[in-house]
């Protein structure tokens, strides 16, 4: 299993460079054909901002781990291992039920938009946003297996500052 997860995370960090290298690339296209050959390119600008959308998405469904977002956590480590563990299961439902109530409605958009197509390189606009859709359940599924982490095994700090010593 193990060696699948890890498989499946250095796939999705390629991905994720590849868009990136590709919005570079075109970024990098557009700045040419805007200034050295005084004819800009429409379609540069679209491209840049689909590969930012899905790269801003992606990266955060599958390649942005819990532990590497900014959290303000000076209330949150000043407690004890029971509260802690109280304040993540709080937080860890909170978003599992926040993203889950807008699933349906988020979807119904995403779907609608199949009607409209970018306005230079003719892709539905549904398929420029559905990496959202994705977000939302990739999201979901993480936080509850983390609410079932966290109660068979407590906060995930405490877990993590047992084993410092195995770093």
């Amino acid at each position: 299993m193990k060696a699948i997860k890890h498989w499946f995370l250095r796939g999705a960090e390629g991905v994720a460079a590849a868009m990136l290298a590709a919005m570079f690339l075109t970024f990098i296209l557009q700045i040419f054909s805007r200034y050295i050959l005084a004819e800009p390119l429409g379609w540069t600008l679209e491209l840049c901002l689909t590969l930012w959308i899905w790269l801003v998405f992606f990266g955060n469904a599958f390649v942005v781990r819990h532990q590497e977002h900014v959290t303000f956590d000076v209330v949150y480590l000043a407690v004890s291992p029971r509260v802690r563990q109280v304040f993540a299961l709080i937080g860890a439902v909170s978003i599992i039920v926040g993203l889950a109530v807008s699933v349906l409605p988020t979807w119904d958009y995403i779907d609608f938009m199949k009607i409209k197509k970018s306005a230079t390189l003719r892709i539905p606009l549904r398929t420029i946003f559905s990496i959202y859709a994705v977000f939302l359940v990739s999201v979901i599924v993480y936080y509850a297996i983390r609410v079932v982490r966290i109660v068979r095994l407590g906060a995930p700090e405490d877990r993590a500052a047992q084993h410092v010593g195995d770093i």
